[in-house]
């Protein structure tokens, strides 16, 4: 099934697709992205994901943009025209152009990708056992340097750094804090605790993503009649909960099991978390339909 890429309105095959030198992504980090799934010919989330972009385009003051609906309009052709049934989507958008940091010398016309791929980013035993975490010397970035709401392609250097140390411990994925000590994200994904049929998740405000599997299992988890805190906590809560499980698009919802060597719970996935990727399952059922024949105007 081919893996192609929607880059300016021109169409390639993935591994003939180029990014122009001075793309200020390429250059600075300066640009957005999204991961978006694509389950049996529906796309989970496709606004959410959309106005994410949108709403950090705006924070960083990027010009001459497209709609939100072209853009939309743009992700369901390619994953059309792709031919898969199941797939991991890319969303880029960069501020423009040119050599420089200034914004005003380069051109800002902003340069939109969209990436139709395939991704797993744990093995399938991984779900079954869960995943092993390690704590990781790196912070996360501060929101006074730079908000982690926005999905800034600058902003995952120094997570792929905390997924580099978690790879030398032999770890499935590292733990990120924030500089005053609370537990922020793991390096791809959003954790949550379960202490006595509570389910809580770090506060927006500990500088992690405001993910959206991270709001959608908060949804479902509500619906289930569970109670779900939004706070603070420490290293101390995962030593001490009963179980826990990370989220993200490209995660999904998958259990952790220890961190730094300690069991969490019985150091097997708990009926919670269980419970949790099955609802979260059913809801990957609904999104956008993806047309079996479109016409190619985007």
């Amino acid at each position: 099934m081919p893996k192609l890429v929607w880059l300016n309105g021109v169409v390639s095959p993935l591994e003939s697709a180029t990014v122009h030198v001075s793309d200020h992504a390429h250059l600075y980090g300066d640009g957005l992205f999204e991961g978006i799934r694509m389950y049996s010919k529906k796309v989970f989330k496709l606004d959410e994901h959309v106005a994410r972009l949108f709403h950090g385009a705006k924070h960083m003051g990027f010009e001459q943009m497209p709609t939100e609906q072209f853009v939309k309009d743009v992700v369901v052709e390619m994953c059309a025209k792709s031919e898969f049934d199941d797939a991991y989507i890319r969303v880029n958008l960069t501020r423009g152009t040119g050599l420089g940091l200034d914004p005003k010398n380069i051109d800002r016309r902003p340069n939109l990708m969209v990436m139709i791929n395939s991704l797993a980013l744990y093995r399938p035993e991984d779900y079954e056992v869960g995943l092993n975490v390690v704590s990781t010397s790196y912070r996360v970035i501060p929101a006074d340097a730079l908000d982690p709401r926005i999905k800034c392609i600058g902003r995952y250097a120094s997570n792929i750094m905390a997924k580099a140390e978690a790879n030398s411990k032999g770890a499935g994925e590292g733990l990120m804090l924030n500089h005053q000590g609370h537990i922020a994200e793991c390096t791809g994904d959003n954790i949550f605790l379960v202490k006595d049929g509570v389910i809580r998740t770090p506060h927006t405000s500990s500088g992690i993503l405001c993910g959206i599997t991270r709001n959608t299992v908060i949804e479902i988890a509500r619906r289930a009649g569970y109670t779900v805190e939004e706070t603070f906590l420490t290293i101390y809560d995962v030593h001490s909960c009963d179980e826990a499980f990370l989220t993200g698009t490209a995660a999904e919802v998958i259990a952790m099991v220890s961190l730094d060597d300690r069991p969490i719970g019985n150091g097997k996935p708990g009926k919670v978390t269980e419970q949790m990727t099955t609802l979260f399952r059913e809801e990957t059922k609904i999104g956008t339909p993806v047309p079996t024949v479109v016409n190619a105007s985007a």
